[in-house]
Protein backbone atom coordinates (compact mmCIF):
# COMPACT_ATOMS: atom_id res chain seq x y z
CA UNK A 1 0.00 0.00 0.00
CA UNK A 2 2.79 2.36 0.51
CA UNK A 3 4.11 1.57 -2.63
CA UNK A 4 1.23 2.63 -4.57
CA UNK A 5 0.71 5.75 -2.21
CA UNK A 6 4.36 6.77 -3.20
CA UNK A 7 4.01 5.89 -7.06
CA UNK A 8 0.49 8.13 -6.92
CA UNK A 9 1.46 10.94 -5.38
CA UNK A 10 4.77 11.35 -7.63
CA UNK A 11 2.75 11.04 -10.66
CA UNK A 12 0.56 13.64 -9.38
CA UNK A 13 2.62 16.38 -8.20
CA UNK A 14 4.12 15.62 -11.45
CA UNK A 15 1.54 15.91 -14.01
CA UNK A 16 0.20 19.16 -12.53
CA UNK A 17 3.23 21.01 -13.75
CA UNK A 18 1.30 22.82 -16.50
CA UNK A 19 3.49 24.51 -19.07
CA UNK A 20 0.70 25.72 -21.38
CA UNK A 21 -0.74 27.82 -18.10
CA UNK A 22 2.68 29.36 -17.55
CA UNK A 23 3.48 30.14 -20.78
CA UNK A 24 0.44 31.77 -21.42
CA UNK A 25 0.68 33.95 -18.56
CA UNK A 26 4.58 35.24 -18.81
CA UNK A 27 4.16 35.70 -22.69
CA UNK A 28 0.84 36.43 -23.44
CA UNK A 29 -0.42 37.57 -20.38
CA UNK A 30 -3.82 35.57 -20.29
CA UNK A 31 -5.02 32.05 -19.10
CA UNK A 32 -4.88 30.20 -21.60
CA UNK A 33 -8.01 28.39 -20.23
CA UNK A 34 -10.53 31.18 -20.98
CA UNK A 35 -9.46 30.90 -24.84
CA UNK A 36 -10.36 28.33 -27.56
CA UNK A 37 -11.68 25.38 -25.89
CA UNK A 38 -10.35 26.63 -22.46
CA UNK A 39 -7.92 23.84 -21.49
CA UNK A 40 -4.52 23.83 -20.23
CA UNK A 41 -3.14 21.90 -22.98
CA UNK A 42 -0.87 21.76 -26.18
CA UNK A 43 -4.02 21.80 -29.00
CA UNK A 44 -5.54 24.47 -27.34
CA UNK A 45 -2.31 26.82 -27.34
CA UNK A 46 -2.27 25.59 -30.67
CA UNK A 47 -4.97 27.03 -31.68
CA UNK A 48 -4.52 30.08 -29.81
CA UNK A 49 -1.48 30.99 -30.21
CA UNK A 50 0.12 28.98 -33.07
CA UNK A 51 2.15 26.02 -33.73
CA UNK A 52 5.52 26.86 -32.27
CA UNK A 53 3.64 27.46 -28.75
CA UNK A 54 1.84 24.02 -29.04
CA UNK A 55 5.05 22.20 -30.13
CA UNK A 56 7.04 23.58 -26.58
CA UNK A 57 4.15 22.40 -24.62
CA UNK A 58 3.79 19.11 -26.31
CA UNK A 59 7.17 18.22 -25.58
CA UNK A 60 7.19 19.37 -21.76
CA UNK A 61 3.84 17.63 -21.24
CA UNK A 62 5.36 14.31 -23.29
CA UNK A 63 8.21 14.58 -21.11
CA UNK A 64 6.14 14.53 -17.69
CA UNK A 65 4.87 10.65 -17.54
CA UNK A 66 8.58 9.56 -18.99
CA UNK A 67 10.36 11.21 -15.73
CA UNK A 68 7.94 10.12 -13.69
CA UNK A 69 7.88 6.76 -14.72
CA UNK A 70 11.93 7.41 -15.10
CA UNK A 71 11.77 7.49 -10.97
CA UNK A 72 9.20 4.81 -10.52
CA UNK A 73 11.06 2.33 -12.42
CA UNK A 74 14.53 3.20 -10.44
CA UNK A 75 13.03 2.97 -7.37
CA UNK A 76 11.27 -0.56 -7.79
CA UNK A 77 12.71 -2.24 -10.32
CA UNK A 78 14.88 -4.18 -8.33
CA UNK A 79 12.49 -5.25 -6.02
CA UNK A 80 9.59 -5.70 -8.06
CA UNK A 81 8.68 -8.03 -10.51
CA UNK A 82 7.59 -6.92 -14.61
CA UNK A 83 4.43 -7.92 -14.13
CA UNK A 84 3.44 -6.19 -11.12
CA UNK A 85 6.05 -2.98 -12.28
CA UNK A 86 3.96 -2.87 -15.34
CA UNK A 87 1.07 -1.99 -13.13
CA UNK A 88 2.86 0.59 -11.15
CA UNK A 89 3.75 2.29 -14.38
CA UNK A 90 0.58 2.09 -15.58
CA UNK A 91 -0.76 3.89 -12.42
CA UNK A 92 1.81 6.45 -12.33
CA UNK A 93 1.16 7.26 -15.72
CA UNK A 94 -2.87 7.39 -14.84
CA UNK A 95 -1.96 9.90 -11.82
CA UNK A 96 0.17 11.84 -14.68
CA UNK A 97 -2.89 12.09 -16.82
CA UNK A 98 -4.70 12.90 -13.29
CA UNK A 99 -2.52 15.63 -12.59
CA UNK A 100 -2.14 17.33 -15.98
CA UNK A 101 -5.95 16.83 -16.21
CA UNK A 102 -6.92 18.21 -12.55
CA UNK A 103 -3.95 20.52 -10.68
CA UNK A 104 -4.63 21.08 -7.61
CA UNK A 105 -3.61 24.71 -7.60
CA UNK A 106 -5.79 25.68 -10.71
CA UNK A 107 -8.99 24.82 -8.96
CA UNK A 108 -8.71 20.86 -10.57
CA UNK A 109 -9.09 22.50 -13.94
CA UNK A 110 -6.27 21.75 -16.43
CA UNK A 111 -5.71 20.11 -19.87
CA UNK A 112 -7.19 17.05 -21.46
CA UNK A 113 -3.75 14.98 -21.16
CA UNK A 114 -3.27 13.90 -24.48
CA UNK A 115 0.33 14.70 -24.44
CA UNK A 116 0.77 13.01 -21.38
CA UNK A 117 -0.76 9.43 -22.91
CA UNK A 118 1.95 10.13 -25.37
CA UNK A 119 4.55 10.14 -22.67
CA UNK A 120 3.03 7.22 -21.17
CA UNK A 121 3.29 5.41 -24.22
CA UNK A 122 6.13 6.15 -24.97
CA UNK A 123 7.63 5.27 -21.29
CA UNK A 124 6.03 1.72 -21.73
CA UNK A 125 7.30 0.59 -25.01
CA UNK A 126 9.68 3.17 -27.50
CA UNK A 127 7.38 1.31 -30.50
CA UNK A 128 4.31 1.76 -28.77
CA UNK A 129 4.67 5.21 -28.81
CA UNK A 130 6.04 5.43 -32.21
CA UNK A 131 2.69 3.89 -33.48
CA UNK A 132 0.07 5.87 -31.00
CA UNK A 133 2.21 9.03 -32.50
CA UNK A 134 2.21 8.42 -35.92
CA UNK A 135 -1.22 7.43 -35.86
CA UNK A 136 -2.24 10.51 -33.85
CA UNK A 137 -0.33 12.68 -36.65
CA UNK A 138 -1.59 10.73 -39.68
CA UNK A 139 -5.62 11.05 -38.39
CA UNK A 140 -5.23 14.93 -37.54
CA UNK A 141 -3.87 15.33 -41.17
CA UNK A 142 -5.92 13.53 -42.60
CA UNK A 143 -9.18 14.48 -40.87
CA UNK A 144 -8.10 18.47 -40.29
CA UNK A 145 -9.09 17.40 -36.03
CA UNK A 146 -6.54 17.03 -33.71
CA UNK A 147 -9.34 15.67 -31.51
CA UNK A 148 -9.94 12.92 -34.29
CA UNK A 149 -6.30 12.06 -33.94
CA UNK A 150 -6.12 12.11 -30.21
CA UNK A 151 -9.17 9.66 -29.93
CA UNK A 152 -7.13 7.39 -32.29
CA UNK A 153 -4.04 7.36 -29.93
CA UNK A 154 -6.61 6.46 -26.68
CA UNK A 155 -8.29 3.58 -28.67
CA UNK A 156 -4.25 2.85 -29.41
CA UNK A 157 -3.22 2.65 -25.92
CA UNK A 158 -6.13 0.58 -24.80
CA UNK A 159 -5.80 -2.21 -27.58
CA UNK A 160 -2.29 -2.21 -27.43
CA UNK A 161 -2.41 -2.90 -23.85
CA UNK A 162 -4.52 -5.67 -24.61
CA UNK A 163 -2.23 -6.35 -27.64
CA UNK A 164 0.61 -6.06 -25.05
CA UNK A 165 -0.62 -9.14 -22.93
CA UNK A 166 0.15 -7.17 -19.79
CA UNK A 167 -1.88 -7.84 -16.62
CA UNK A 168 -5.54 -7.36 -15.95
CA UNK A 169 -5.20 -4.16 -13.92
CA UNK A 170 -3.29 -2.57 -16.74
CA UNK A 171 -6.19 -3.24 -19.14
CA UNK A 172 -8.25 -2.01 -16.27
CA UNK A 173 -6.36 1.40 -16.07
CA UNK A 174 -6.23 1.92 -20.20
CA UNK A 175 -9.58 1.57 -20.37
CA UNK A 176 -10.40 4.39 -17.60
CA UNK A 177 -7.98 6.64 -19.54
CA UNK A 178 -9.34 6.06 -23.07
CA UNK A 179 -12.55 6.94 -21.11
CA UNK A 180 -11.35 9.64 -19.60
CA UNK A 181 -9.82 10.85 -23.08
CA UNK A 182 -12.81 10.99 -25.29
CA UNK A 183 -15.10 12.27 -22.31
CA UNK A 184 -12.55 15.05 -22.46
CA UNK A 185 -13.39 15.51 -25.79
CA UNK A 186 -16.97 15.77 -25.86
CA UNK A 187 -17.09 19.45 -26.05
CA UNK A 188 -14.87 19.06 -29.51
CA UNK A 189 -16.69 16.48 -30.90
CA UNK A 190 -19.77 18.92 -30.83
CA UNK A 191 -18.24 21.45 -32.34
CA UNK A 192 -17.36 19.28 -35.70
CA UNK A 193 -20.85 18.64 -35.20
CA UNK A 194 -22.17 22.21 -35.13
CA UNK A 195 -18.69 22.95 -37.73
CA UNK A 196 -16.98 25.56 -34.67
CA UNK A 197 -14.35 23.16 -34.10
CA UNK A 198 -11.35 24.91 -35.77
CA UNK A 199 -9.19 22.90 -38.11
CA UNK A 200 -5.60 22.05 -37.47
CA UNK A 201 -4.02 23.61 -41.19
CA UNK A 202 -5.35 26.91 -39.85
CA UNK A 203 -3.89 26.49 -36.37
CA UNK A 204 -0.64 25.71 -38.24
CA UNK A 205 0.01 28.72 -40.05
CA UNK A 206 -0.25 30.69 -37.25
Amino acid sequence: MKTIFIVILIGYFIGCFQTSYFIGKIFKKTDIRTLGNKNAGASNITIAFGWKYGLFVAITDILKPIISIFIIRLMFFKTINESDLMFLIYLNGLFVILGHNYPFFLNFKGGKGTASLIGLLFAINIKFGLIGLLTMIIVSFATDYIVLGTISLTLIFLFGTIFLNFNIYCIYIALFITILGIYKHIPNIKNIINKKEPGLRKSLKK
